[in-house]
């Protein structure tokens, strides 16, 4: 069997961290190989050593058998390697077209050949059904749409072997199958893929092939049929993990935060909250369940005091919120884990320090509001670090170093030690490993437990059901219906999602009929 790519005891550091701890591996060609760890076990380093954005300190990299250097993206591209980040690498102002061929040399050289391209670009996405419109501005794209993009990008350059840096990590359900169907395609047509994931379902479903990372150096490499989620989850982090939470029995302590006929637009200037209602009480954790794009960031912003309200009321403790800041909001004892960690949750070039202080620097703790008291500052933050289980050498670390679970945990860290009463918590575990995300949620069932009332946000279902006392379904900006957990149906909240009201459910007689007894 010939290999596409092949790398022999690769080794990569980084101010004293070795990512890459002397890593060999072999990846056939014509086949999907998903590389699997948790978080900071190495996978996207070594990926983007193949792809030209890092260099590596020591070892040898392979494509089709023979030694290569590759110092640039531009000679990954020259070899046929083609990557999709996890964060897309697009021009948002730029029209698809223009995106793909950015960087390009073109056949008309110095003319700029635009309609050649965009006819080009038309036949990969029919070929492929990616369904891309070379024309379109790339601001105007949903993520999934997004996404095809950046591989047709890919495919237009010729990729053979293509790497994709967890490519299902803001897709809906349906289209990560979509985008499935197009990987498998790829590979009958003996394209290699390298395929990065949390996420052991998709791995269970597309791989041929799994490496396991851990501490930065290889476990093990093993057929997908021949092995189990459970088995791989011990492979990945030397322990058992437990995908349900022992949740107890809600015990609500009054209304917390109250939502009353809101009504928010987003920054088109179109609605994206369309009066909506509800309450969440202290000591329970209400679901928002929905597909991305259908006013989740829009809710988020409103409660924090970063959107203004068209119309409608939101109350803290049964006060109104609207004229007041967000410092004054957070004051007011309201913490948020937000939806988009890398752009408003923290600093990258701030330390873990300086992060963990973003909300109290002029807290008479560790300041007289002229100078800060460096000391009581790298104490109070080593013992966040290690109450949150933040891996790092030491608190004066970049934060943009750390992996995206631990980046994480100093979110929640800095959010959940001022003991808030009201908790919005957005997307909280998306792109995490399975052992993060089992923290995380614990966290969260402890707020709930202490009291706080925990608004949790997110488009993974299976996180809302373990999660929740009470589940909303939120779908074009409006509240399709609510359910408690005990009396779950999820195939009425998936038709919710696709904006099917609650009430319609229960007068629909074919929907009676085809679910009847299905309640889990």
């Amino acid at each position: 069997m010939t290999n596409a790519v092949g790398f022999e005891n690769i080794i990569k550091r980084f101010l004293g961290v070795v990512a890459n701890d002397d890593i060999s591996l072999a990846i056939p060609r014509n086949e999907i190989h998903s590389l699997l760890g948790e978080n900071g076990s190495g996978k996207t380093t070594l990926m983007n050593i193949l792809y030209g954005l890092y260099r590596l300190d020591s070892g040898r990299i392979y494509v089709d058998e023979q030694p290569v250097q590759i110092n640039s993206p531009q000679e990954a591209i020259a070899h046929g390697i083609g990557m999709v980040h996890q964060h897309f690498m697009l021009v948002p102002v730029y029209t698809v077209a223009e995106n793909i061929i950015l960087g390009q040399r073109l056949k008309r050289e110095p003319l700029l050949d635009l309609s050649s391209a965009e006819q080009s670009i038309s036949d990969i996405s029919r070929s492929y059904g990616l369904g891309v419109d070379p024309r379109a501005e790339v601001s105007q794209l949903s993520v999934g749409e997004q996404q095809r993009v950046e591989i047709v990008k890919a495919l237009y350059r010729n990729a053979k072997i293509l790497i994709l840096d967890e490519p299902t990590s803001v897709l809906t359900p349906s289209e990560a199958d979509e985008l499935f169907v197009v990987l498998r395609r790829l590979k009958e047509e003996g394209r290699t893929i390298i395929f990065i994931t949390h996420k052991l379902k998709e791995v269970m479903n597309i791989a041929d092939r799994v490496t396991v990372l851990r501490g930065g150096r290889v476990v093990d490499t093993v057929s997908a049929k021949d092995v189990n989620e459970a088995s791989l989850v011990r492979m990945m982090v030397g322990r058992e993990v437990f995908f349900q939470v022992d949740k107890s029995i809600a015990r609500p302590r009054g209304v917390a935060l109250e939502l009353d006929n809101v009504s928010v637009s987003n920054d088109k200037g179109k609605l994206a909250l369309k009066n909506v209602s509800f309450v969440v009480e202290k000591g329970e954790i209400i679901g928002m369940a929905g597909v991305d794009g259908n006013g989740q960031v829009e809710l988020e912003e409103t409660i924090l005091g970063l959107r203004t309200v068209d119309s409608g009321d939101v109350r803290i403790c049964n006060q109104s919120t609207l004229k007041l800041r967000p410092d004054e909001i957070i004051k007011r004892g309201v913490a948020s884990i937000p939806s988009d960690r890398e752009r408003t949750g923290i600093i990258g070039a701030f330390t873990i320090s300086e992060n963990l202080l973003l909300k109290g620097w002029n807290d008479p703790r560790f300041s007289n509001h002229t100078f800060l008291d460096l000391k009581k500052i790298r104490e109070y933050s080593e013992n966040l670090m290690q109450d949150y289980d933040i891996r790092a050498p030491r608190s004066s670390t970049v934060v943009g170093h750390l992996s995206g679970g631990n980046k994480q945990k100093a979110v929640l860290a800095r959010e959940l030690a001022s003991k808030p009463i009201v908790l919005v918590a957005c997307q909280p575990t998306r792109g995490l490993d399975v052992g993060a995300t089992e923290y995380i949620r614990q966290r969260i069932l402890l707020e709930r437990d202490r009291g706080a009332a925990v608004l949790l946000i997110s488009a993974d279902l299976d996180e809302i059901l373990a999660l929740s006392d009470r589940i909303m379904v939120l779908f074009n900006g409006e509240i399709m219906g609510s359910v408690d957990s005990d009396h779950i149906n999820m195939e009425e909240i998936a038709l919710m999602m696709t904006g099917w009201r609650a009430k319609d459910l229960e007068n629909h007689e074919s929907v009676n009929v085809a679910f009847r007894g299905n309640s889990l």
